[in-house]
Protein backbone atom coordinates (compact mmCIF):
# COMPACT_ATOMS: atom_id res chain seq x y z
CA UNK A 1 0.00 0.00 0.00
CA UNK A 2 2.96 2.66 0.76
CA UNK A 3 3.86 1.72 -2.56
CA UNK A 4 1.41 2.78 -4.38
CA UNK A 5 0.48 5.87 -2.13
CA UNK A 6 3.91 7.17 -2.18
CA UNK A 7 3.86 8.40 -5.85
CA UNK A 8 0.27 9.51 -5.46
CA UNK A 9 1.75 11.70 -2.30
CA UNK A 10 4.62 12.97 -4.69
CA UNK A 11 2.56 14.23 -7.16
CA UNK A 12 0.16 15.65 -5.04
CA UNK A 13 2.85 17.40 -3.55
CA UNK A 14 4.03 18.54 -6.91
CA UNK A 15 0.42 19.98 -8.25
CA UNK A 16 0.41 22.61 -4.69
CA UNK A 17 4.27 23.54 -5.85
CA UNK A 18 2.61 24.25 -9.08
CA UNK A 19 -0.10 25.97 -7.99
CA UNK A 20 1.54 28.09 -5.14
CA UNK A 21 4.31 29.43 -7.69
CA UNK A 22 1.19 30.22 -9.64
CA UNK A 23 -0.55 32.23 -6.96
CA UNK A 24 1.65 34.96 -6.67
CA UNK A 25 2.15 38.04 -9.15
CA UNK A 26 5.69 37.07 -10.93
CA UNK A 27 4.92 33.88 -11.82
CA UNK A 28 1.59 35.03 -13.33
CA UNK A 29 3.83 37.74 -15.47
CA UNK A 30 6.11 34.89 -16.64
CA UNK A 31 2.52 33.17 -17.63
CA UNK A 32 1.46 35.84 -19.75
CA UNK A 33 4.62 36.20 -21.12
CA UNK A 34 4.63 32.54 -22.22
CA UNK A 35 1.60 33.08 -23.74
CA UNK A 36 2.42 36.21 -25.29
CA UNK A 37 5.24 34.28 -26.67
CA UNK A 38 4.63 31.44 -27.96
CA UNK A 39 0.50 30.71 -28.31
CA UNK A 40 -1.54 34.15 -28.74
CA UNK A 41 -1.34 37.98 -28.70
CA UNK A 42 -3.73 40.90 -29.22
CA UNK A 43 -4.07 42.86 -32.03
CA UNK A 44 -6.27 45.81 -32.56
CA UNK A 45 -7.04 46.71 -36.05
CA UNK A 46 -6.12 50.32 -36.93
CA UNK A 47 -6.85 51.16 -40.41
CA UNK A 48 -9.70 49.99 -43.17
CA UNK A 49 -7.10 47.72 -45.60
CA UNK A 50 -8.85 44.68 -44.66
CA UNK A 51 -12.65 45.87 -44.36
CA UNK A 52 -15.17 44.18 -44.87
CA UNK A 53 -12.99 40.92 -43.35
CA UNK A 54 -11.70 43.18 -40.52
CA UNK A 55 -13.19 46.23 -39.73
CA UNK A 56 -11.28 49.24 -37.79
CA UNK A 57 -11.45 48.75 -33.89
CA UNK A 58 -11.70 44.53 -34.11
CA UNK A 59 -9.66 43.47 -30.94
CA UNK A 60 -8.27 40.13 -32.00
CA UNK A 61 -6.02 37.26 -30.97
CA UNK A 62 -3.52 35.97 -33.51
CA UNK A 63 -2.37 32.46 -33.58
CA UNK A 64 1.50 32.62 -33.26
CA UNK A 65 2.38 29.03 -33.90
CA UNK A 66 0.16 28.50 -37.34
CA UNK A 67 3.40 29.02 -38.85
CA UNK A 68 6.16 28.08 -36.78
CA UNK A 69 7.05 29.92 -33.56
CA UNK A 70 8.05 33.35 -33.99
CA UNK A 71 11.05 34.62 -32.00
CA UNK A 72 10.23 35.73 -29.16
CA UNK A 73 10.02 39.67 -28.41
CA UNK A 74 9.41 41.42 -25.05
CA UNK A 75 5.94 43.56 -25.87
CA UNK A 76 5.84 46.97 -26.60
CA UNK A 77 9.33 47.28 -26.88
CA UNK A 78 9.65 44.60 -29.30
CA UNK A 79 12.90 43.64 -28.39
CA UNK A 80 14.00 40.26 -29.11
CA UNK A 81 14.78 37.43 -26.24
CA UNK A 82 16.56 35.32 -28.41
CA UNK A 83 19.12 35.40 -31.02
CA UNK A 84 17.72 34.51 -34.62
CA UNK A 85 20.22 31.53 -35.17
CA UNK A 86 18.91 30.74 -38.40
CA UNK A 87 18.09 34.25 -39.75
CA UNK A 88 14.65 33.20 -40.46
CA UNK A 89 12.74 35.01 -37.65
CA UNK A 90 11.63 31.68 -35.98
CA UNK A 91 12.67 29.49 -33.02
CA UNK A 92 10.92 26.86 -34.64
CA UNK A 93 9.84 27.00 -38.73
CA UNK A 94 6.54 24.96 -39.30
CA UNK A 95 3.90 24.96 -42.49
CA UNK A 96 3.97 28.33 -44.47
CA UNK A 97 1.24 30.74 -45.61
CA UNK A 98 -1.14 29.39 -48.11
CA UNK A 99 -2.87 31.04 -51.04
CA UNK A 100 -5.74 32.84 -49.46
CA UNK A 101 -4.61 33.13 -46.04
CA UNK A 102 -4.46 36.18 -43.83
CA UNK A 103 -1.82 36.49 -42.33
CA UNK A 104 0.35 38.76 -39.55
CA UNK A 105 3.28 39.69 -40.36
CA UNK A 106 6.14 42.18 -39.42
CA UNK A 107 6.56 45.03 -41.43
CA UNK A 108 9.41 44.75 -43.89
CA UNK A 109 11.09 47.98 -43.69
CA UNK A 110 9.82 47.96 -40.09
CA UNK A 111 9.99 44.94 -37.90
CA UNK A 112 8.80 46.33 -35.14
CA UNK A 113 5.27 47.22 -36.91
CA UNK A 114 2.71 44.40 -37.26
CA UNK A 115 0.68 43.88 -40.51
CA UNK A 116 -2.63 41.59 -41.23
CA UNK A 117 -3.51 41.00 -45.01
CA UNK A 118 -4.53 38.30 -47.10
CA UNK A 119 -1.90 36.40 -48.73
CA UNK A 120 -2.25 36.15 -52.42
CA UNK A 121 0.47 34.34 -53.88
CA UNK A 122 3.79 32.78 -52.78
CA UNK A 123 7.24 31.68 -53.88
CA UNK A 124 7.04 30.62 -58.10
CA UNK A 125 3.68 32.14 -59.11
CA UNK A 126 3.26 34.54 -61.24
CA UNK A 127 1.56 37.54 -60.44
CA UNK A 128 -0.30 40.71 -61.91
CA UNK A 129 -3.19 43.48 -61.94
CA UNK A 130 -4.51 44.87 -65.25
CA UNK A 131 -6.85 47.51 -64.56
CA UNK A 132 -6.91 46.73 -61.25
CA UNK A 133 -8.12 42.62 -61.65
CA UNK A 134 -5.64 40.28 -59.98
CA UNK A 135 -4.06 37.62 -61.87
CA UNK A 136 -1.85 34.66 -60.38
CA UNK A 137 -0.05 32.04 -62.20
CA UNK A 138 0.54 29.18 -59.58
CA UNK A 139 3.82 27.47 -59.80
CA UNK A 140 2.13 24.46 -60.28
CA UNK A 141 0.98 25.59 -64.04
CA UNK A 142 -2.40 24.80 -66.33
CA UNK A 143 -3.41 21.95 -65.30
CA UNK A 144 -3.50 22.90 -61.56
CA UNK A 145 -5.42 26.48 -62.70
CA UNK A 146 -7.72 24.09 -64.73
CA UNK A 147 -8.68 22.01 -61.79
CA UNK A 148 -9.36 24.99 -58.90
CA UNK A 149 -10.85 27.37 -61.20
CA UNK A 150 -13.81 27.64 -63.73
CA UNK A 151 -13.68 28.84 -67.09
CA UNK A 152 -14.92 32.06 -65.47
CA UNK A 153 -12.10 33.01 -63.67
CA UNK A 154 -9.42 32.00 -66.00
CA UNK A 155 -7.71 34.12 -68.49
CA UNK A 156 -5.12 33.49 -71.56
CA UNK A 157 -2.95 36.45 -71.04
CA UNK A 158 -0.03 36.56 -73.86
CA UNK A 159 0.13 32.71 -74.22
CA UNK A 160 0.03 31.76 -70.52
CA UNK A 161 -3.04 30.88 -68.92
CA UNK A 162 -4.13 32.74 -65.48
CA UNK A 163 -6.50 32.36 -62.76
CA UNK A 164 -8.43 35.87 -62.78
CA UNK A 165 -9.82 37.26 -59.28
CA UNK A 166 -8.58 33.81 -57.49
CA UNK A 167 -10.06 34.58 -54.12
CA UNK A 168 -12.89 37.07 -55.13
CA UNK A 169 -15.86 34.56 -55.06
CA UNK A 170 -13.96 32.28 -51.97
CA UNK A 171 -13.65 35.10 -49.99
CA UNK A 172 -16.64 37.82 -50.20
CA UNK A 173 -14.95 40.37 -47.84
CA UNK A 174 -12.51 41.46 -50.83
CA UNK A 175 -13.33 44.09 -52.76
CA UNK A 176 -12.84 47.20 -54.59
CA UNK A 177 -13.83 51.35 -54.91
CA UNK A 178 -14.84 51.74 -58.36
CA UNK A 179 -13.97 55.69 -57.86
CA UNK A 180 -10.80 55.05 -56.10
CA UNK A 181 -7.93 56.83 -57.64
CA UNK A 182 -3.94 54.49 -57.55
CA UNK A 183 -1.21 55.43 -59.11
CA UNK A 184 -0.96 53.55 -62.70
CA UNK A 185 1.93 51.35 -61.48
CA UNK A 186 -0.97 49.89 -58.88
CA UNK A 187 -3.45 49.62 -61.35
CA UNK A 188 -1.41 47.97 -63.97
CA UNK A 189 1.48 46.08 -62.47
CA UNK A 190 3.57 43.48 -63.27
CA UNK A 191 3.89 40.57 -64.29
CA UNK A 192 6.22 39.28 -61.50
CA UNK A 193 7.26 35.94 -59.97
CA UNK A 194 7.44 36.06 -56.27
CA UNK A 195 10.85 35.32 -54.91
CA UNK A 196 11.18 31.81 -53.43
CA UNK A 197 10.12 31.86 -49.63
CA UNK A 198 8.48 34.64 -49.54
CA UNK A 199 4.60 36.53 -50.34
CA UNK A 200 2.36 38.95 -51.97
CA UNK A 201 0.17 40.46 -49.59
CA UNK A 202 -3.10 42.31 -50.01
CA UNK A 203 -5.48 44.06 -48.47
CA UNK A 204 -9.11 42.47 -48.45
CA UNK A 205 -10.36 46.67 -49.41
CA UNK A 206 -8.28 46.42 -52.25
CA UNK A 207 -8.44 49.89 -53.19
CA UNK A 208 -7.78 51.63 -49.94
CA UNK A 209 -4.70 49.43 -48.43
CA UNK A 210 -0.92 49.96 -48.72
CA UNK A 211 0.68 46.00 -49.27
CA UNK A 212 3.07 44.53 -51.47
CA UNK A 213 1.91 46.44 -54.19
CA UNK A 214 3.50 49.27 -52.86
CA UNK A 215 6.72 47.65 -50.71
CA UNK A 216 7.42 44.38 -52.09
CA UNK A 217 6.96 40.76 -51.09
CA UNK A 218 7.02 39.42 -47.66
CA UNK A 219 9.75 37.06 -46.49
CA UNK A 220 9.47 34.06 -44.49
CA UNK A 221 11.60 35.73 -41.21
CA UNK A 222 8.44 38.27 -40.88
CA UNK A 223 5.37 36.12 -40.55
CA UNK A 224 4.03 36.08 -37.08
CA UNK A 225 0.96 34.25 -37.55
CA UNK A 226 -2.90 34.18 -38.58
CA UNK A 227 -5.76 36.24 -36.72
CA UNK A 228 -7.61 33.84 -34.56
CA UNK A 229 -10.32 35.07 -33.23
CA UNK A 230 -12.22 39.00 -32.56
CA UNK A 231 -12.58 39.44 -29.23
CA UNK A 232 -13.78 43.01 -28.74
CA UNK A 233 -15.17 45.25 -31.38
CA UNK A 234 -16.08 48.93 -31.38
CA UNK A 235 -16.38 52.22 -33.39
CA UNK A 236 -14.69 55.08 -32.25
CA UNK A 237 -13.85 57.09 -35.50
CA UNK A 238 -15.07 60.50 -35.17
CA UNK A 239 -17.91 62.15 -37.93
CA UNK A 240 -15.13 64.41 -39.53
CA UNK A 241 -13.14 60.95 -39.78
CA UNK A 242 -16.11 59.27 -41.66
CA UNK A 243 -17.18 62.27 -43.48
CA UNK A 244 -13.86 63.03 -45.26
CA UNK A 245 -13.01 59.16 -45.35
CA UNK A 246 -11.79 57.93 -48.97
CA UNK A 247 -13.45 54.69 -48.33
CA UNK A 248 -16.56 55.28 -49.95
CA UNK A 249 -18.17 52.16 -47.55
CA UNK A 250 -17.32 54.67 -44.52
CA UNK A 251 -19.45 57.06 -46.21
CA UNK A 252 -22.63 54.34 -46.66
CA UNK A 253 -22.18 53.84 -42.91
CA UNK A 254 -22.80 57.43 -41.95
CA UNK A 255 -25.63 57.70 -44.34
CA UNK A 256 -27.22 54.14 -43.24
CA UNK A 257 -26.92 56.11 -39.39
CA UNK A 258 -28.30 59.08 -40.38
CA UNK A 259 -31.26 57.80 -42.71
CA UNK A 260 -32.82 60.78 -44.60
CA UNK A 261 -30.80 63.55 -43.31
CA UNK A 262 -28.16 65.11 -45.21
CA UNK A 263 -24.89 63.57 -43.94
CA UNK A 264 -23.43 67.13 -44.01
CA UNK A 265 -25.91 68.34 -41.78
CA UNK A 266 -24.98 69.33 -37.99
CA UNK A 267 -28.15 66.78 -36.86
CA UNK A 268 -26.28 63.94 -38.69
CA UNK A 269 -23.19 64.57 -37.11
CA UNK A 270 -25.13 64.58 -33.67
CA UNK A 271 -26.41 61.05 -34.19
CA UNK A 272 -23.31 59.48 -35.34
CA UNK A 273 -21.52 61.32 -32.43
CA UNK A 274 -24.02 58.80 -29.98
CA UNK A 275 -23.16 56.17 -32.43
CA UNK A 276 -19.06 56.68 -32.63
CA UNK A 277 -17.88 54.27 -29.41
CA UNK A 278 -20.91 51.89 -30.01
CA UNK A 279 -19.85 48.20 -29.25
CA UNK A 280 -20.20 45.50 -32.92
CA UNK A 281 -21.56 42.62 -30.55
CA UNK A 282 -22.20 40.65 -33.65
CA UNK A 283 -18.65 40.54 -34.19
CA UNK A 284 -17.20 39.21 -30.99
CA UNK A 285 -16.00 35.82 -30.19
CA UNK A 286 -16.15 35.62 -33.98
CA UNK A 287 -13.90 33.27 -36.47
CA UNK A 288 -12.36 35.80 -39.02
CA UNK A 289 -13.70 32.31 -41.45
CA UNK A 290 -17.04 33.52 -40.41
CA UNK A 291 -16.45 36.70 -42.94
Amino acid sequence: TNQFMNPLIKFKNNLLKAYNYGDGWPSTIVIVLVVIFFVAQAFIIPTGSMRSTLLVGDGLFGKKFSYGIPIPRIPWLEVPVWPDLDDDGHLFSGSKPQRGDIVIFRYPYDDRVHYVKRNVAVGGDLLLLRNKILYIRPSEGDEYIKANWDREHREEINGLLWAKHPYKDKYPGINYDQDARLPEAVVNFGPIRVPEGEYFMMGDNRDHSSDSRFWGTVPYKHIVGTPWFIYFSYENRSYYEMLNSSDYKDIQILQKQCGKLNINDSECQKIWNKHQYSIRWDRMFTSISDF
